[in-house]
């Protein structure tokens, strides 16, 4: 039957080096059993020690890239990622108010492993004030939540309070991920539109992390396309992410890439 198969779309930039980016999330998109299809917004030199270099591809070709998939497929969900520019940020919110791809997952990208700025920081407002609010959720890391909000994060506390202010600007549903915090575990917020909670995993000794930002978002997204609640997407999501991480690649001499096709962990704790 046709368009029966689950359809998700990334649009972000492309990661030459496999690890981040569209390239990650194709490969947790095909994990997850899910047709993955891509819009790019940008094109990076990369590898596991950091970004070389970037090219923006120009908008009326992302235009184009939106029309075409829109005119084919099906699509149950979509993400965006590393989106560049406040000329390519504007340029996606006009495509996504034309299209329907299902719930949008926002994933702020802003800095690359390596230290590289991902987004232009005239961006931001637009992010803010324009993407935000189509955003069926946001998935921001401690440091882009701090960009976000103008707050400092350093405690548990601290991040309820980021999750609540991007509820108050328009955000719909947030995860705020802990991972950068300096603690034996991973702890992320889940704030929804009717609960919250926390999801602990334990913290990996590893530099294997390059992509966990994209995987994760990549991972709700394919659950949603499946049919899945957003509370489970996400609950998978962090268990896939654990597993990726703890499995991760032995390739490349800096932040190695993760294994999109672990086994799930189950060690995922959910504090309501």
């Amino acid at each position: 039957m046709i368009n029966s198969t689950p359809q998700t779309v990334t649009i972000a930039g492309s990661d030459s080096g496999g690890g981040a980016g569209i390239q990650a999330d194709l490969k947790t998109f095909q994990a997850r059993s899910v047709f993955g299809m891509s819009i790019i917004v940008a094109l990076t030199a990369q590898n596991t020690k950091g970004v070389q270099d970037a090219y923006f591809i120009p908008t009326e070709f992302i235009d184009a890239q939106f029309d075409s998939l829109a005119d084919d497929f099906k699509i149950g969900a979509c993400k965006t990622g590393m989106l560049a520019s406040e000329a390519h940020v504007k340029c996606v919110v006009k495509n996504l108010k034309k299209v329907d791809f299902g719930p949008y997952i926002l994933d702020p990208v802003m800095i690359a492993k390596g230290g590289h700025k991902l987004l232009e920081d005239d961006a931001i407002d637009s992010i803010k004030n324009e993407l935000l609010p189509l955003s069926t959720l946001i998935t921001p890391n401690i440091p882009e939540a701090e960009v976000l909000t103008g707050l400092e994060i350093e405690s548990k506390e601290d991040m309820v309070k980021a999750a609540n202010y991007l509820k108050k600007i328009g955000a719909t549903n947030v995860v705020i991920k802990g991972g950068h915090r300096d603690s034996n575990y991973s702890d992320d917020y889940v704030l929804l539109e009717n609960e919250s909670f926390w999801l602990r995993g334990k913290r990996i000794d590893t530099n294997r992390t390059h992509g966990t930002g994209d995987t994760f978002a990549a991972c709700i997204t394919s659950e949603l396309a499946k049919g899945e609640t957003l509370r489970e997407s996400i609950i998978t999501a962090k268990k896939f992410i654990q597993s990726a991480v703890q499995h991760g690649i032995q390739v490349g001499h800096g932040h190695g890439p993760l294994n999109h096709w672990a086994e799930l962990e189950d060690d995922i704790k959910i504090i309501e």
